[in-house]
């Protein structure tokens, strides 16, 4: 396949068969999608993360010297282990009906198998404005990845025109999505046993100040501002898992929570936490159990004029008018913080996404190459 012309069903089929579980080793499939593009002239670049087993990849069709577009897409998924999947979730299966049937097929493989499918009709072109493809790792738990390779791109290419971020969508250009930060707070205590409350450090009765402050500043976000826009149209925050102690009789010696904050565009989302960050800092001082915070992940909300350049480009490709906004999040955010201006637009519906038996329609992937063709016939002329 590597040197190959192959249909965006059957590169679909290939991705979906790389296990690139969110926080696990991508480097057979970077290394499979770098051996193809080369094979097809297209100068490319595998950035290693941090991490040592996980890689970003930015290859670009036409002259890098020259500003262009970024088609952005990751390549991570969640896990499928989900009793539900009625075959292995890393074996596409095609329906009679047309859906394609594996794990990231929407998120967001179809996009970027789209992509890779009508690379060799774009370089045929040979766009006067350039096409960049940009594969990103560790999306799904707070776009870890992306921006090791966002500030990589001085070094690979002109400051960008745009960047499209091909999560699911329809196929409709989305203009903003809200920001989002995560948040874990440790408790220390000491333990012992229940009927000496009076020799141990109760590590969960240390969290509930973090708790209340947390559901104070939930309620109070409930307040606004607004943004009609997102749905629910004000910031919010939430705990999402809390642990702690081993039984009813022992004094825990250790509790933990992670919340998270979704901001409205304007809003730092990690300013949100402040409130919480300051009862832990006087917990610390008035008490004898140790709280300690830690960022899990944090990236700004989107927000693109609907009059922008952009915009209007995607509604002339895609067919459709731009959406104001949609609840979810992406790395879009992360390429506007670059100065890049970004969009969404990619095939599928977010509500299959994260689901056993995630599926897209054959009609779905074709139309993504359609898309990008068209695109490459804008920028060739």
């Amino acid at each position: 396949m590597t040197g190959q012309n192959v249909t965006p069903v059957e590169m679909l089929d290939r991705l979906v068969s790389f296990p690139t579980v969110v926080g696990t080793s991508n480097q057979d499939l970077m290394a499979f999608v770098a051996d193809y593009l080369k094979a097809h002239g297209v100068v490319t670049h595998v950035l290693p993360g941090p991490e040592g087993n996980r890689s970003n990849l930015f290859a670009t069709i036409g002259d890098p010297s020259k500003p262009g577009y970024i088609l952005s897409g990751h390549v991570d998924v969640v896990p499928a282990g989900e009793p539900e999947w009625q075959a292995d979730p890393f074996i596409m299966r095609q329906h009679e009906d047309g859906r394609l049937i594996g794990r990231g097929t929407c998120d967001m493989k179809g996009y970027v198998a789209a992509i890779l499918a009508v690379v060799p009709n774009l370089v045929a072109m040979k766009p006067e404005t350039p096409i960049h493809l940009a594969l990103s790792y560790d999306e799904e738990i707070g776009c870890r990845g992306v921006p090791h390779m966002i500030s990589a791109l001085p070094d690979l290419c002109a400051p960008p025109l745009g960047a499209i971020i091909g999560e699911p969508s329809g196929l409709v250009p989305v203009l903003a999505h809200k920001g989002k930060a995560a948040l874990h707070v440790e408790a220390q205590g000491i333990s012992g046993h229940s009927s000496r409350t009076d020799l141990g450090v109760n590590a969960i009765h240390a969290m509930l100040p973090v708790l209340v402050a947390a559901r104070n500043q939930a309620k109070l976000l409930e307040q606004g501002p607004f943004d009609p826009r997102f749905s629910p149209s004000c910031s919010s925050l939430q705990v999402g898992t809390i642990a702690g102690g081993q039984a009813v009789n022992i004094i825990p010696d250790h509790a933990e929570v992670q919340m998270e904050c979704r901001a409205i565009a304007g809003i730092d989302p990690k300013a949100l936490f402040a409130p919480i960050l300051d009862v832990i800092e006087a917990e610390n001082l008035a008490g004898p159990a140790k709280l300690a915070a830690q960022w899990i992940s944090s990236y700004p909300a989107l927000a693109l004029p609907q009059d922008h350049a952009l915009a209007e480009l995607m509604t002339v490709i895609s067919g459709h008018a731009p959406l104001a906004a949609v609840s979810y999040g992406s790395e879009a955010g992360l390429f506007q913080a670059a100065g890049i201006p970004a969009i969404i637009c990619g095939p599928g519906d977010i509500s299959r996404a994260h689901k056993p038996e995630e599926y897209l329609t054959v009609s779905e992937l074709m139309a993504t190459a359609d898309m990008i063709l068209a695109l490459g016939n804008r920028l060739s002329v």
